[in-house]
C-alpha cells in the first residue's frame, strides 16, 4: 500500500477516559454507553466514533463511485449502525449495518452503486472478512 495520509490518536484511560487526535480537533471523554454497564448515554464510545468514521468513508467512496460512472444523482447519506457483542470464545466483535439514500436513480442502479462503494471503501476492506456488514439501500 502507498501510504497517502496518516494521522493519530491517543487514548488515556480506555472506554473511561479521554480520546484526542494529534491536532486536538478531535478530544472527547469517552465512556461506556449504558447498555454496557455505564451510567448513561451522554458521551461518545469507540462505537460511536467508528459509526461516524465508517459513515462519512463509505459516502465518501459511494460518492467516487458515482463521479467515476457520471451518473447524476441527489445528495447521497449513509447511516452507520455499529454492534457489539460477546463472541462465542469470550472475547467480543463487532457488526455493522450500512444504510445509503441514493436519491434519483432507480433501485437497481442504486444497489450496484452501494455494492462498488462497498469494494472501494477503506474500511470495508479493513472489516471485511472480519466482522459482518449489511448493506441496504433506498433512493428518496
Amino acid at each position: 500500500m502507498k501510504t497517502l495520509y496518516t494521522t493519530n490518536a491517543t487514548a488515556t484511560g480506555g472506554r473511561n477516559g479521554q480520546v484526542k487526535s494529534e491536532n486536538g480537533i478531535l478530544d472527547l471523554e469517552v465512556r461506556h454507553p449504558k447498555a454496557l454497564g455505564g451510567a448513561n448515554d451522554d458521551f461518545a464510545n469507540p462505537e460511536m466514533l467508528f459509526a461516524a468514521g465508517y459513515s462519512a468513508c463509505f459516502d465518501s467512496a459511494l460518492n467516487l463511485v458515482i463521479k467515476k460512472e457520471n451518473i447524476q444523482t441527489g445528495q447521497t447519506t449513509v447511516t452507520a449502525k455499529v454492534h457489539i457483542g460477546q463472541n462465542d470464545n469470550g472475547g467480543f466483535g463487532l457488526a455493522a449495518e450500512l444504510h445509503a439514500t441514493i436519491p434519483g436513480v432507480t433501485m437497481e442502479v442504486a444497489q450496484s452503486l452501494i455494492e462498488k462503494a462497498h469494494e472501494v471503501c477503506p474500511y470495508s476492506n479493513a472489516t471485511r472478512g472480519n466482522m459482518p456488514v449489511t448493506l441496504t439501500v433506498s433512493n428518496n
